[in-house]
């Protein structure tokens, strides 16, 4: 179904939609404990915690809804900021534990990313974007913030420093949520359908990633090549 862009038509749409607002506040939290706890890592205050809680949390959907042309949920959402800035509040409290769990810490942020992916792909589908649009959409919310977090504490951005499955889980989930989402508008599958597949969904790019991590599968560099012949030089020697 589509909605009109802007305006409560929009607003009623997506507030009647019950289950997409309890993925995106899990994912909020999720994301900005991990945002929150990379800050602490590198020795910063307590205003530095909350603010990367808050932007690794929103900051992915702040870009989506921008160029989407919608109000932007990471300042316009009084309880997902909340959210945000009180998962940044709790890292503070209870760092030294969290931090120490590192299987714990990867199974959230693969899931804040897995949440994210399915939720900002759903969302763009539902302000009544094409199907590749909502996938890049997904993509944005799921990984936007934690681009934006570690610019902010100038960090390599995990997308870029972790040779692990990272973008390919989230890719996959953005391309299978906007699979499901077609589905239940052609009328193949009804709504339980599709939120049970949308689960599955997040639980399969949860596993993708801790199964790249667990057993060290990365992804493939450029080909190697023992010479680079240059314009003109004679390659038979």
């Amino acid at each position: 179904m589509r909605f009109k862009r802007g305006g409560s038509a929009v607003q009623i749409a997506w507030a009647n939609n019950a289950f997409l607002q309890v993925i995106e506040y899990i994912a909020v939290f999720c994301c900005g404990m991990v945002g929150g706890s990379a800050t602490v890592r590198r020795g910063y205050d307590i205003t530095a915690i909350i603010i990367a809680s808050w932007l690794t949390a929103l900051g992915g959907g702040i870009i989506r809804d921008v160029m989407l042309g919608v109000p932007p949920v990471g300042v316009n959402d009084k309880g997902l900021v909340l959210t945000a800035l009180a998962s940044g509040i709790a890292v503070a409290f209870i760092y030294p534990e969290v931090d120490e769990l590192r299987w714990s810490m990867l199974t959230l942020d693969a899931l804040a990313m897995a949440l994210f992916a399915v939720e900002g792909t759903a969302k763009a589908l539902t302000l009544g974007s094409s199907g590749m649009t909502a996938a890049f959409m997904g993509m944005f919310t799921a990984l936007g913030g934690g681009l934006i977090r570690d610019t902010l504490i100038n960090k390599v951005p995990m997308i870029i420093a972790d040779k692990h499955w990272y973008f390919v889980p989230a890719a996959v989930g953005c391309v299978c949520t906007v699979g499901i989402c077609r589905m239940t508008q052609h009328g193949i599958i009804g709504i339980q359908a599709e939120m049970a597949l949308e689960l599955v969904t997040v639980a399969l790019v949860v596993t993708l990633r801790l199964l790249s991590v667990k057993f060290d599968i990365a992804v493939p560099g450029a080909i190697t090549r023992s010479h680079v012949y240059l314009p003109g030089e004679d390659h038979r020697r």
